[in-house]
């Protein structure tokens, strides 16, 4: 991998981490297109997640921090803070990481295994745009998220590891059809993805510590890194604006014509 597939390589990551069209999808086919043999295996997608998550770290910092001012006051008295809504909040993301958490645990082989076949990744993008352009069917939304809700999310994330169902679009998806406000539904997805790349980067960087990176790998994994970051923080923003004017399921056309086009390509 040279420099400039990996600059490519994180755009395309940044900009498919949040809109619902699937990242880890898009990384399979883009470097089958590109040609690409990333040395590092399923490190250069760790990384340029972590620079998915520095942009949701900038663009919720004030959410962020409200979580975690409500979440120490809560350690020093639990019974002052029980009433907290930020506190109930972070109570539901710790509830939506336990199904991915468990499909990790028990079918991280199988999960790895899946990462490089692009017929699979076009299928499920397929899937992706059915679920999609189900929320056009969903109403106006009115209501929060609760622990059960969270619960449910939190299934939804746990699909999102096969290649090509978008984590975005299936959280955001049930999140919409458990009616919870547009918004909210966004807001709390995006939350919850927090600890789910930290954990992914935490067990990483053990394995780059006793494997080791190049310098030519680093300098590639730095590129990704900053291509991802700048390039999610402005696909966050637009997609809580296109969120909010109902226009979700037209992102469906897209994995259609994507997922249509790749299984053309590589049949052929």
């Amino acid at each position: 991998m040279d420099v400039l597939q990996s600059f490519l390589l994180g755009i395309i990551q940044g900009l498919t981490e949040f809109l619902p069209i699937s990242s880890s999808g898009h990384l399979v086919l883009g470097k089958q297109i590109l040609g690409v043999e990333v040395e590092t295996g399923i490190t250069f997608e760790v990384v340029v997640h972590f620079g998915t998550l520095c942009s949701i770290l900038i663009y919720y910092r004030k959410i962020i921090w409200d979580l975690i001012v409500s979440g120490l006051n809560f350690l020093k008295s639990p019974s002052a803070g029980k009433e907290d809504p930020n506190v109930k909040t972070i109570g539901f993301i710790l509830v939506s990481m336990i199904p991915a958490m468990l499909v990790g645990f028990t079918l991280e082989e199988q999960v790895e295994s899946i990462f490089g076949d692009p017929m699979l990744v076009c299928v499920m993008l397929l899937v992706t745009g059915l679920l999609l352009f189900s929320t056009r069917f969903v109403g106006d939304t009115f209501k929060d998220v609760n622990l059960p809700k969270s619960f449910l999310i939190g299934i939804a994330q746990s699909f999102a590891m096969i290649p090509g169902i978008s984590r975005s679009g299936s959280t955001i998806s049930a999140a919409l059809w458990l009616n919870v406000k547009r918004e909210e539904a966004a807001n709390f997805s995006f939350l919850m993805l927090i600890p789910v790349i930290a954990g992914a980067m935490l067990l990483e960087v053990k394995d780059l510590i006793e494997l080791g990176v190049s310098d030519a790998e680093l300098i590639n994994l730095v590129v990704g890194f900053l291509a991802a970051f700048i390039s999610g923080y402005y696909a966050l923003k637009y997609l809580i604006i296109i969120l909010k004017k109902k226009g979700f399921h037209y992102f469906a056309y897209y994995c259609w014509i994507v997922g249509g086009a790749g299984l053309v390509y590589f049949l052929v």
